[in-house]
């Protein structure tokens, strides 16, 4: 069970964490840090760069007294508010030293580290207030990256199992954090205790992994755009993991793979409904099922058309390694013999990719664009699913239309101002 920062935000929200996961059997539990926490700790770390101590102070002051005020409300026993006082002066003290030292990227690791662990100590006092079975396991004794960065999933299995021996009811870990080839404090990025579940998950066998957020499921639409949306109850791995470009928040990208590969089912659940069923993520196709809509604005087209495409070998290497060199990657593409259009969704270098690309064809690029994807069961055996997708595209200028790359999704490029319009018309279409 992974519960993510606003599930563990309050006293309150610890608390109601707190019975789920005592109620629900022999578990391990992946907590985040608080929310807002990590955001702090990266304005410290800040300060501590720019060698501002005040403004370093002021913040750690700040923060320390939100955790203070957090434990006067949690705990029910003097003795357990006193205990996590203690940890907490102890963490707060050792990142105030750190202003009358060199600060090193090192340290900056082992700062923005503190949220998960405090989250975690927090709760294990809180459960055994309560009487709970509990045992912390801290995740920088198993959670590590290789030489290349990725977890190395051999080291986590080897480190993970013994520490889970000793017979207890409930174990609880922190999620984001690890150490590197190099031993040294670091972290799986941000949105990263989704990323500590699915290989906690993977490691241990799991029956499911369970990830926690305030949101009921993963919704076909945007309610804000298209009214009467309701949650996608089942997806398989791969439509999970193309929604998950769009945007699909309760979700990291990464999370997907050490679940997928290891055949272990991920439910996405609410803290605020506790008995709605939420969303499963398997590897079991719902045959025929278009599932879901999604959209992601702030799209550039560029255009390159050449009469040096006619029959000639060659010519998209020297396109593709243009997008390389800047360390930009296409989201679509669509070719013909004269011409190829490809979709980004980073500008930052779109000026210099331009420049480049002019020695090989004439350059044209449309801005504000929308890409829109349609998830669910595509394979081209499937007849009439495309007939349905362009059926509710016919009053709407379409740039660009991608299928083949997945059996999972069909995507289409319209304008920006067309959105609205064009999910509106897909949701009538296919979910009516």
């Amino acid at each position: 069970m992974k519960f993510g920062g606003t599930s563990v935000g309050s006293a309150a929200r610890m608390q109601a964490v707190a019975r789920l996961a005592a109620d629900a059997g022999s578990n391990l539990v992946v907590l985040s840090a608080m929310s807002g926490t990590t955001n702090t700790l990266e304005e410290i770390v800040a300060y501590l760069y720019n060698r501002n101590a005040d403004g370093a102070k002021d913040t750690i002051a700040r923060l320390e007294a939100k955790y203070l005020k957090t434990i006067r409300e949690l705990y029910a026993t003097e003795e357990a508010q006193k205990q996590c006082e203690a940890y907490v002066h102890t963490v707060f003290d050792g990142i105030s030293a750190l202003t009358r030292e060199l600060f090193s990227q090192v340290q900056e690791k082992i700062v923005l580290a503190q949220g998960e662990l405090l989250s975690t100590k927090m709760m294990e006092l809180y459960l055994k207030e309560q009487g709970v079975n509990v045992l912390l396991i801290p995740a920088l004794d198993f959670m590590k990256l290789d030489a290349q960065g990725e977890p190395d999933q051999d080291y986590i299995c080897e480190h993970l199992l013994p520490l889970i021996a000793p017979k207890a009811d409930l174990y609880l870990t922190q999620g984001y954090i690890c150490r590197n080839a190099h031993d040294e404090v670091d972290n799986l990025r941000r949105g990263g205790s989704d990323y500590t579940a699915s290989l906690v998950g993977a490691a241990i066998g799991a029956e499911e992994i369970q990830i926690w957020t305030d949101i009921d499921g993963m919704h076909n639409n945007d309610p804000r755009i298209v009214k009467d949306t309701r949650a996608v109850r089942h997806l398989h791995f791969d439509e999970a993991a193309e929604l998950a470009y769009f945007g699909a928040k309760i979700l990291h990208p990464t999370c997907i793979q050490p679940a997928k590969y290891a055949n272990i089912p991920v439910r996405l659940l609410n803290t605020m409904e506790p008995s709605a069923p939420g969303t499963l993520i398997d590897n079991k196709p719902d045959h025929g099922t278009i599932k879901a809509v999604a959209a992601k604005d702030n799209i550039a087209v560029i255009k390159i058309k050449s009469s040096r495409m006619l029959l000639a070998h060659g010519f998209l290497r020297k396109v593709f390694e243009i997008f390389e060199s800047f360390r930009t990657s296409i989201d679509m593409i669509c070719t013909s013999e004269v011409g190829v259009s490809m979709s980004i969704d980073d500008t930052r270098f779109l000026n210099e990719i331009v420049h480049h690309l002019k020695k090989y064809g004439t350059v044209s690029v449309d801005l504000d664009m929308c890409l829109i994807c349609v998830v669910g069961d595509m394979d081209w055996e499937n007849v009439g699913f495309e007939a349905r997708v362009l059926a509710a595209m016919k009053e709407i200028p379409v740039r660009m239309v991608g299928y083949g790359g997945s059996n999972y999704n069909i995507s289409l490029l319209v304008k920006e101002e067309d959105k609205e319009r064009a999910l509106q018309a897909l949701s009538r279409q296919l979910f009516a």
